[in-house]
């Protein structure tokens, strides 16, 4: 170890530079006494004292500074502080470990203490304190929430709490049971009433309730279960494209019901169950009754079904000319008149209503296209006619001639598109627009 330590050897150098002069002399006893102080850096033992430090500097510098002195041999002595720092330190961890060992969970250790310095026990009964506490907070929220519960919420909400009050159960030591600590509840007021026995049933309260919670827990499982496969047949029920698919839609609905059925009626979830089962059977009813009527109902669609896939089919790559599409109105007629059958009391009536809406609508349109090829076939008749007579007797008055070839013109524009005689209607304008500008 250094005699003079770094920190202290730089508050006597900057004292040193204080003290020397500008002249020779000044710099020549500065060098003396920083050579002194090297000396004592490099020498090895036991720190330099205020005494040893005060010989070295005041021979050359009597007016060395008396309190630069002392702040460099405190510098040069912080053991004594790190020595103090240390046995507080021991001392702190003899007085905690002592404190440990006597609170340890051993009735021997903790009765002789109990005796003599119940003091020295604060620790343990403050925690003891907090847990029975604890634990009857804990359980008494735990019985309300899962003996009285109204949602799964409360169960989710009391199995957390039945692990809380458990976990203070645990922390109470079964030996503490046994004997009353009168010095801590004398002191603060304690108001233990725990015996061995209470503690039992407390215990098992808690594994009651821990194996209600696994029961409810499993009952909402089922469920939820239930009412997902019922959501998802009712929804293929509704998806159906035929009766066997319905058939396996309601098979699926029936082993949904009989799920419900079987979970446990002292259940929350049980509970739920029978009151939404009755629910689920009226609407089971209505879907079989549904099916029943059905079976009266779905002939006639199917008929219907029938002539319109044969119309749809007869009225494809159009255009066709009025005698096809009088044939395609009669088929649309046909699939209509048997919607029209089905009543309002009868099952499928809004299916067989929105396909009449649409046969309905497909009627309009081919009777529309039907008036469009008549029309049209008869305004070329007319024009070609018109053309005939105009290329037999061509008037001999050019504005006349004119005239008439602007009447044929006409009649070619009223030619509807889409129709068999709009391609030759557009040829014969054509041609009948270019002799009109010659």
């Amino acid at each position: 170890m250094s005699r003079l330590k770094k920190r202290a050897f730089e508050i006597l150098s900057a004292e040193v530079e204080k003290c020397g002069s500008d002249g020779e002399i000044g710099k020549t006893e500065c060098l003396i006494v920083m050579k002194r102080l090297e000396k004592l850096r490099r020498e090895k033992g036991h720190p330099a004292n205020v005494d040893e430090l005060r010989d070295t500097v005041v021979d050359v510098f009597p007016q060395f500074s008396e309190k630069a002195i002392k702040q460099a041999a405190k510098a040069n002595h912080p053991s004594a502080i790190f020595s103090k720092i240390k046995w507080a330190t021991i001392l702190v961890t003899t007085v905690t470990g002592v404190v440990w060992v006597v609170n340890l969970p051993y009735p021997m250790i903790r009765w002789p203490i109990t005796k003599t310095a119940p003091i020295l026990l604060l620790p343990s009964f403050i925690s003891m304190d907090r847990n029975y506490r604890g634990a009857v907070n804990y359980v008494e929220q735990a019985d309300q929430l899962i003996n009285k519960a109204t949602s799964q919420a409360d169960i989710e909400r009391g199995a957390n709490k039945v692990k809380a009050a458990q976990k203070h159960l645990d922390h109470l030591p079964v030996w503490f049971l046994g004997y009353y600590p009168q010095a801590y509840c004398r002191f603060f007021s304690c108001t233990w009433k725990f015996t061995l026995d209470e503690f039992e049933d407390a215990r098992r309260q808690v594994a009651r309730m821990d194996a209600k919670v696994f029961q409810e827990k499993n009952a909402f499982t089922l469920l939820t279960k239930a009412e997902n496969v019922l959501g998802v047949a009712k929804q293929q029920y509704e998806q159906a494209k035929n009766a066997q698919e319905q058939q396996k839609a309601l098979a699926s609905m029936q082993a949904a019901l009989d799920s419900l059925k079987q979970i446990p009626e002292e259940t929350l979830a049980g509970k739920t169950a029978q009151t939404k089962l009755k629910a689920y059977e009226r609407d089971f009813g209505k879907v079989t009754h549904k099916i029943t009527g059905n079976s009266q109902t779905g002939s006639l669609i199917e008929a219907a079904k029938v002539f319109a896939l044969q119309a749809a089919q007869v009225s494809q790559n159009s255009p066709h000319p009025a005698e096809k599409w009088q044939q395609v109105e009669k088929l649309w007629v046909e699939a209509i008149e048997r919607l029209q059958k089905i009543q309002v009391e009868e099952p499928n009536y809004l299916e067989a209503q929105k396909l009449l809406a649409a046969y309905q609508s497909n009627l309009g349109i081919v009777q529309f296209r039907k008036q469009a090829e008549t029309e049209s076939t008869q305004a070329l008749n007319k024009a070609n006619e018109q053309i005939q007579r105009l290329v037999a007797y061509p008037p001999t008055d050019r504005n006349q001639f004119k005239g008439e070839l602007m009447g044929v013109i006409n009649e070619l524009k009223t030619v509807k598109p889409g129709t068999i005689a709009y391609p030759e209607a557009q040829q014969l304008l054509i041609s009948a627009q270019q002799r009109l500008q010659q």
